[in-house]
């Protein structure tokens, strides 16, 4: 049995974002716990030239919603990055999951071959849906939701494998 693209990409970047909200609030939680400044967290890199957990979450919400939106056939809405502090980055990934939700399967099944162009830096790509689905917006989602998790494990949030992979 074939699988559809929509159950190859909506459900599973809804599922990642709320497992990415659950490891944030632990996040929150652990800053007040230790009574470290979320501000510290918020900031926080694994390397000084990778981009902090702020940045990472925002990568992982574009990332989301431009795989969703584009291969509906959709612009992807634009945010603005200006999230400050956990309690603004937590809304905007409950947004992405909330625009995500308005995409239906009828939009994307069947997206395969669908030819999806986006510019990325200077350069302009092409791919066909299934490529882009499964070797762009995929590992792309995977890495910044793992390197947010990681920054946090790294700063003594406990979280584990279930909270990356979600109940």
């Amino acid at each position: 049995m074939a699988i559809s693209m929509y159950q190859a990409s909506v459900p599973v970047f809804t599922r990642m974002l709320n497992n990415l909200a659950a490891i944030l609030e632990k996040g929150v939680a652990h800053a007040a716990a230790k009574k470290i400044d979320p501000a510290v967290l918020f900031s926080s890199r694994l390397y000084p030239d990778m981009f902090p957990l702020s940045r990472q979450v925002q990568i992982a919400s574009d990332t989301a919603k431009g795989g969703g939106a584009r291969l509906a056939g959709m612009e992807p809405p634009k945010y603005e990055d200006n999230e400050t502090n956990f309690a603004e980055l937590i809304a905007r990934v409950h947004k992405t999951v909330a625009y995500l939700n308005t995409l239906k399967p009828e939009q994307i099944d069947g997206s395969e071959q669908k030819s999806i162009t986006l510019k990325v830096r200077d350069e302009t790509l092409t791919l066909q849906g299934q490529a882009f689905l499964l070797n762009r917006v995929l590992p792309n989602l995977y890495f910044h939701i793992t390197t947010a998790y990681a920054i946090l494990r790294h700063n003594g949030v406990e979280v584990g494998k279930k909270d990356y992979l979600g109940k």
